[in-house]
């Protein structure tokens, strides 16, 4: 399969300014569980990033309403293995989240199969992780939960966590204009927690 047929069944990449790599985002709309954090006021999905500016405009959200529809196909796992040829990093869903546990099962088994390249996965759906043993995670993947509340404690369900605060950071791109720069911290599996500013 070459990269234009796959680029095709996936719908295509994200290129987040941020990030050193490219991601894929689906609608914030469909996050199972953020979707329902967004109306409360105090949690880390309150005036999600990806519900306004630039994830606002038209053609992003066909993007990303495309991305969501081509999970169904059947060649979606071999579309983004081809898509991960010669990438050290990559960073799964900007926006959006993990749909289903047989979404996770999909990429567990991309990472399985480009074992060169390091993933890091952050979500909110604690349920899904719930029903997973984390010594079956393919070791060049990293799956983050994510904190509830903004100055919230980090979950003690999960090793490898995220969380939001108001008053301290551990996540350098608030002070270098937003971007990851040469910091690699959210890919790493020795950080078992990183704080973002909020923002």
């Amino acid at each position: 399969m070459l990269k234009k047929e796959a680029n095709k069944i996936v719908g295509g990449l994200s290129a987040p300014g941020k990030m050193p790599c490219p991601s894929i985002n689906l609608p914030a709309v469909a996050c199972v569980t953020g979707s329902k954090l967004a109306r409360v006021p105090g949690t880390t999905c309150h005036g999600c990033y990806a519900l306004k500016g630039r994830y606002n405009f038209k053609y992003t959200k066909i993007a990303m309403a495309r991305r969501l529809a081509a999970l169904s196909d059947s060649r979606w796992v071999r579309a983004m293995v081809v898509l991960m040829k010669d990438r050290k990093y990559f960073r799964w869903h900007d926006s959006g989240d993990i749909q289903s546990s047989w979404h996770l099962a999909r990429i567990l088994e991309v990472c399985k199969q480009t074992p060169d390249t390091k993933h890091w996965l952050p979500t909110r759906e604690s349920q899904l992780l719930a029903l997973m043993d984390p010594d079956i995670i393919p070791t060049n993947l990293i799956i983050r939960l994510s904190a509830t509340k903004v100055n919230g404690a980090a979950s003690k369900s999960w090793p490898w966590t995220s969380t939001v605060s108001t008053t301290t950071k551990t996540c350098p791109a608030s002070d270098q204009g937003g971007k990851c720069l040469d910091c690699r911290s959210c890919w790493s599996r020795d950080i078992k927690n990183i704080t973002y500013a909020k923002h």
